[in-house]
C-alpha cells in the first residue's frame, strides 16, 4: 500500500516537472540581422574614422570561454578627425543567452585582468527623438593608467544595467518560453593624465553617433525594437 507521504512526494515531483517543462524555452528571439558585425557597423561614424590597420583581430581559441560565449565580436579603434581623441569599441554578440552562456559584464572582466573598478554609475545615452539607452559608466585602472568605459547590454528586448537585472530579464524571457539573443556594446578611452576629467561625455556622444549611423533596419539588434522605432 502506498503511504500518504509517498503520494505527497510523488505529487511534488510531478508538479516540479510541470513547472520545469513550462519554463523550458521553445522560441528563439533573434533581433540581430544575419550579417557580421563588421558589415553592420560603419567605419565612418560622424567625425570618427577607423584607425589605421582596420579592425583589430583577436585570435580565436577553439573551446575558450569567449569562443563559447559569442557568435561574433568586433574590436575597433576610432579616431576623431577634429580632436585626435581615440575610442576603443568592442561589440560582442551571442545568439542564445542562457544561465551558462550569458553576457560578461565589464565589472567582472576588468578586475579579472588586474584593473580595479574605481567608480560606477548608471548613465543614459541620449539618441534624440526622446529615445535613450540605459547604460553604465565605469572607470577602471591602477596608478596612472585610468580607463573610462561606457557600455550597455541588450538581452532580447531588455536592456539590463546590472547582473541582477540581467538574471531577472533572462528569467522573464524563459517564463514566456523564449530564449533570446544578446549583445554587449562597450566604448572606452584612456585618460590623458592623472588629473584629467572622466571621458564619459565624449564616449556617450560617440555611442549616440554610432547608433544613428547604423542602418535603421539593423538597429533593433543593438538597442531593441522600441528604441529603434522611436528613432525611425
Amino acid at each position: 500500500m502506498i503511504a500518504r507521504r509517498d503520494l505527497l512526494i510523488g505529487g511534488a515531483c510531478v508538479a516540479a516537472l510541470g513547472v520545469a517543462e513550462a519554463l523550458r524555452p521553445r522560441t528563439l528571439l533573434t533581433l540581430m540581422p544575419q550579417q557580421t558585425l563588421t558589415s553592420l557597423v560603419p567605419k565612418q561614424i560622424g567625425s570618427w574614422t577607423l584607425g589605421e590597420g582596420g579592425d583589430i583581430v583577436v585570435p580565436e581559441i577553439p573551446g575558450s570561454l569567449s569562443d563559447r560565449l559569442y557568435a561574433d565580436t568586433l574590436t575597433r579603434l576610432y579616431i576623431n578627425a577634429m580632436t585626435g581623441a581615440q575610442v576603443m569599441l568592442l561589440i560582442a554578440y551571442g545568439r542564445a543567452q542562457s544561465d551558462i552562456l550569458q553576457l560578461h559584464r565589464p565589472e567582472s572582466c576588468y578586475p579579472a585582468i588586474g584593473l580595479a573598478i574605481q567608480s560606477r554609475r548608471n548613465d543614459d545615452i541620449a539618441l534624440g527623438k526622446g529615445a535613450a539607452i540605459p547604460a553604465v559608466a565605469l572607470t577602471a585602472g591602477e596608478g596612472i593608467r585610468m580607463e573610462d568605459i561606457v557600455y550597455w547590454t541588450r538581452l532580447g528586448e531588455y536592456l539590463p544595467r546590472t547582473a541582477g537585472e540581467q538574471r531577472r530579464d533572462r528569467l522573464n524571457t524563459a517564463m514566456d518560453g523564449i530564449v533570446s539573443d544578446g549583445v554587449l556594446v562597450r566604448a572606452s578611452t584612456l585618460r590623458p593624465g592623472p588629473d584629467a576629467a572622466p571621458g564619459y561625455g565624449m564616449l556617450n556622444g560617440f555611442l549616440a553617433e554610432l547608433v544613428n549611423a547604423i542602418p535603421q533596419a539593423s538597429r533593433p539588434g543593438f538597442i531593441g525594437t522600441e528604441r529603434a522605432k522611436a528613432l525611425a
